[in-house]
Parts: structure tokens; C-alpha cells; sequence
């Protein structure tokens, strides 16, 4: 199975950098500033793997704060790294902050695990007293009404400056690394937060009626979200399915039978069948019309959900969900029953290269201890183990209409969901849970489902999770993710729950 590309990749974040330090120090310690700024380009060079970096250099007076500031405005940066280069006033660089209102994450990063007692003088001591100034500019920024954060640990360079008494190689200290996974989550945060500011979200269709969880303020997602909503009718994915060519139709059938599996009958679930010939073909030309309306439109993602009375319209979502699996594969969240906030947190997920597949609960299992998840809608190949079955369905249970539908399992091992709901005084709402995918028996009835044992019990997990005011759809995603969609929700200021 290949990879599909993506069809618009996400934007990169773009990060301020500075470090901080105290202009009376450079004349009386010769070295110590060239020092400094030897880690302050180590820093932004690692920060280059995940963004655009704008760095400033050195802010050692008020004045430089408020240059700083400026550039930093000049530049749209989304997120500051402040990096405490040694000790330094907290009002050298309030001003920054107070003139710049980009989200500020300090860096208290020690060069050496414990310095050269026996040998090191003021000058190089002062190379390492990062963390001295943390409580002062914790006091000043909180009467301020500066948010911040702080990530601890230590620098983690490969190689020892020559102003240094004790050795200072720390990559592969556990402190370091804990530091840099801390730090780049911060910058995928940022590049989520940027990404849905210029994304734009379709909504074909409607909601399944009576789902009153589905249902959302179309306004309060763009302002708390920034994306733009497109609302779109069965007629425009029409207008895209009467261009579709034979050729087209082939190609995508040849996409289709590399991605997924082909099943028999079930040999459980009379109504999942072998997708017919027939089947296949319409599903393909459906995944045509699809790809051609989320380009044409410049889509990110897409919340869909028809209801007719045996009428053509109803025909045309029969095809729906073999196409939106292959966009969700390709960057483009899918997501069925008009769940628009669980296509965001889909689109979350992929944007962090998580996978993010549309998912409910299944069932308990109480003898294994574990939580079924999963759904008959589009599903992401990034979860997957195994190439995804595709069966046939008499009918889509409870809904109208009938088609192909994706029968999957998660790979075993850790995962996170994500779902986004929206509270009663109209804010949305992360709710996030870490857990383990293990392999154990699916039924074969054409859904997507895996078993996932959680950190409690059952009985225990639905209690904790019930009391959060949940959507009953979530995003599946892969990994251990929750200080990751921690740091998203903050930066996006949307509350969340971890359970």
C-alpha cells in the first residue's frame, strides 16, 4: 500500500526566538556573550525542523524589549520561545510582551548537569544560572497578566563550547530530551493553531436528525477556531460527479484495490457482503467527484450527511465513505453524520501527523478490560493495521441508503482520543484520553472497530468520561498524545479534560 500525498499541506509555524541576558555583564566577562549566543543559534537551528524562525538575538535592556516586541509584530510570529541565556531583569523583557501578544513559552535550559565547582569563576557560572531569573519573571509577568510557560531541562548540546569549564555534552540526557519533545510539541501547537486560521472546513449536506450533539454554531467554531466554514449542497459534488471521466473512474479504481482489501461475505453479518462490481465502480466515481470538489474548493476538511426518500442524492452518499477515507489519507478530514467538531479534531490529529479517524463507542468488554471503538464512517490508513477491509453493506444501520463501507482495526499499541464538544455556554471543549490498542476479536459486520484498555476499568472510564459533556463521536489518533492536544487547547484557549 503507497502513500497518498497530501493535498494541502499544513502551514508551518512561525516562531520568535530570543534570549535573555544583562547588558552590565558583557564589559566586565570577555567571552560570556559570545558564549550565549553560540546557544542561542543552537536553539534556533533546532528549532528550524519545525517552523519558520525569527530570531531576534540578545535582549538585554528595555529598549531591546520593545525592538524585540516590534520585530516580533513585524514578523506575525504565533509563539515566542523566551530563552533565559543567564540572569537578566524581568523588566529587560516585559516590554516584549506586553508590545507582542504571542503566546510566550520561556526556556530555562541548563548547559552542563552540574557545573566545574572546583574551576569556574563568576564568568561561567553566570553561563549557568539560566534558571535564576524564572521566579522573578514568574511574579513580574503574573501581576503583568502575561501568560506564560516554562519548559525545564537541559540544552542538549553535542559538543563542549570552548568557554566552557565542564563538559556540556547532554543530547542523550533524558533532561534534554524531555526538554526538546516539550518544545517541539509547542511548535506543532502553534503550526495547528496557524494551519486553522487558514483552513477552510465544508459542510455538505446536513446534520442526522435528532443528533443533538451534532449540532453547532457555525460562528462560535470560526471564532474560536479561526477556520472558515463552506456550506455546500448535494448539487455542487453533482455538478463535480457529471464531470468525472471513464479515465478518471479507472485510475481511482486502481487507488482503491491498492489501498484496501476486498472482502468475501461475512460470514457473521448477513447484510455485509461482497462489495459487488457494480459497487466498486460507483464508489470510485464518487471518490472522483469528491477529490474534484475539495480542490476546486481549496478544502481541509469535510462534515457530511444526506437524508432523502430513495432519491438519486441518497444513491450518490451510498459512494461516500471509500472516497472520504482515501482524503482522510490524504490530509483532508472526513467526517460523517455532520460532525464538523470532530472533523476539527480529526484535522488536529493529521495536522500532528497522528493519524485522527472517525470513531464512537462499540461496546465494553468487560473480561478484557477493555473499550471498543469505532464506526462505519471514512477511516484514516494512518491508524490502521493492515490493509482496511472493504465490505458491502444491505443497508447503512440506522440511516438510509446502502453501499461500501471500511472494516478496520487499529494497530496495537498507544493511542489518544480526542473529541471536541461544545458546552452549554457555547465555548467548545477538548476531551482527551491516553490508552493502549490491543489485538483482540473484531465482529465483521463492516465497521471499523479495536479494542483499547484504558487507564481504569470500564465502568470506571464511562464514569469519568460521561461527566465531561462528550460529542459520542471522537478522533482516534496514534501515540501518546495528551500534552500535545494539552498545548493546542491552550494555545487556542479551549478548556479541556484529560481522563
Amino acid at each position: 500500500m503507497s502513500d497518498l500525498a497530501k493535498i494541502k499541506e499544513p502551514k508551518k509555524a512561525r516562531i520568535g526566538l530570543y534570549s535573555a541576558g544583562l547588558h552590565a555583564y558583557w564589559e566586565q566577562f570577555d567571552g560570556l556573550l559570545d558564549c550565549l549566543m553560540g546557544y542561542n543559534r543552537f536553539i534556533a537551528k533546532k528549532l528550524g525542523q519545525w517552523g519558520e524562525v525569527y530570531n531576534f538575538g540578545i535582549v538585554d535592556t528595555e529598549d531591546k524589549g520593545r525592538e524585540a516586541g516590534e520585530f516580533f509584530n513585524q514578523h506575525n510570529v504565533d509563539i515566542i520561545f523566551s530563552h533565559a541565556a543567564t540572569y537578566y531583569t524581568s523588566a529587560c523583557v516585559l516590554p516584549v510582551h506586553q508590545i507582542s501578544s504571542a503566546p510566550c513559552v520561556i526556556l530555562n535550559l541548563q548547559p552542563t548537569p552540574e557545573m566545574a565547582y572546583e574551576s569556574t569563576g563568576t564568568d561561567r557560572w553566570l553561563a549557568q544560572c539560566v534558571g535564576c531569573s524564572i521566579p522573578e519573571i514568574s511574579n513580574a509577568f503574573n501581576r503583568a497578566g502575561i501568560p506564560f510557560r516554562v519548559v525545564n531541562g537541559l540544552l542538549g548540546l553535542s559538543e563542549t563550547p570552548a568557554f566552557a569549564k565542564a563538559c556540556e555534552v547532554t543530547e542523550h540526557r533524558p533532561e534534554a530530551i524531555h526538554a526538546w519533545q516539550e518544545i517541539e510539541e509547542w511548535c506543532m501547537a502553534a503550526s495547528v493553531k496557524r494551519t486553522l486560521r487558514w483552513s477552510r472546513f465544508g459542510f455538505l449536506g446536513g446534520y442526522y436528525s435528532g443528533m443533538l450533539d451534532m449540532y453547532s454554531d457555525f460562528t462560535m467554531l470560526q471564532a474560536q477556531t479561526g477556520m472558515d466554514i463552506e456550506i455546500l449542497e448535494m448539487s455542487d459534488l453533482d455538478a463535480y460527479l457529471k464531470s468525472v471521466t471513464d479515465t478518471e473512474v479507472s485510475d481511482k479504481l486502481g487507488e482503491i484495490r491498492d489501498f484496501f482489501e476486498i472482502s468475501g461475505d461475512s460470514p457473521s453479518d448477513p447484510i455485509a457482503k461482497k462489495p459487488t462490481e457494480e459497487q466498486l465502480l460507483w464508489s470510485a466515481k464518487v471518490a472522483c467527484a469528491q477529490e474534484k470538489m475539495v480542490r476546486d474548493r481549496n478544502l481541509d476538511s469535510v462534515s457530511y450527511y444526506y437524508h432523502g426518500r430513495d432519491d438519486y442524492f441518497e444513491e450518490v452518499q451510498g459512494g461516500f465513505i471509500v472516497g472520504f477515507s482515501l482524503l482522510n489519507a490524504s490530509g483532508i478530514a472526513c467526517a460523517g453524520e455532520g460532525d464538523i467538531k470532530t472533523a476539527l479534531a480529526m484535522k488536529i490529529a493529521d495536522i500532528c501527523q497522528k493519524g485522527g479517524s472517525f470513531c464512537e463507542i462499540v461496546a465494553a468488554d468487560f473480561n478484557r478490560g477493555t473499550m471498543i471503538l469505532g464506526h462505519d464512517g471514512p477511516f484514516h490508513f494512518a491508524i490502521a493495521k493492515g490493509k482496511p477491509i472493504l465490505r458491502g453493506m444491505g443497508v447503512y444501520h440506522g440511516k438510509r441508503g446502502s453501499g461500501i463501507s471500511v472494516e478496520a482495526k487499529v494497530r496495537p499499541g498507544a493511542v489518544t482520543t480526542l473529541g471536541v464538544t461544545q458546552t452549554g455556554d457555547g465555548r467548545l471543549k477538548f476531551n482527551i484520553s491516553e490508552g493502549e490498542a490491543i489485538d483482540a476479536p473484531i465482529l465483521l459486520n463492516g465497521n471499523t472497530s479495536t479494542h483499547i484498555r484504558f487507564s481504569c476499568k470500564p465502568v470506571e472510564y464511562m464514569d469519568r468520561w460521561f461527566q465531561e459533556a462528550p460529542t459520542h463521536h471522537l478522533a482516534l489518533s496514534v501515540g501518546h498524545n495528551a500534552g500535545l492536544f494539552v498545548k493546542i487547547a491552550q494555545l487556542l484557549d479551549i478548556p479541556y479534560a484529560i481522563y
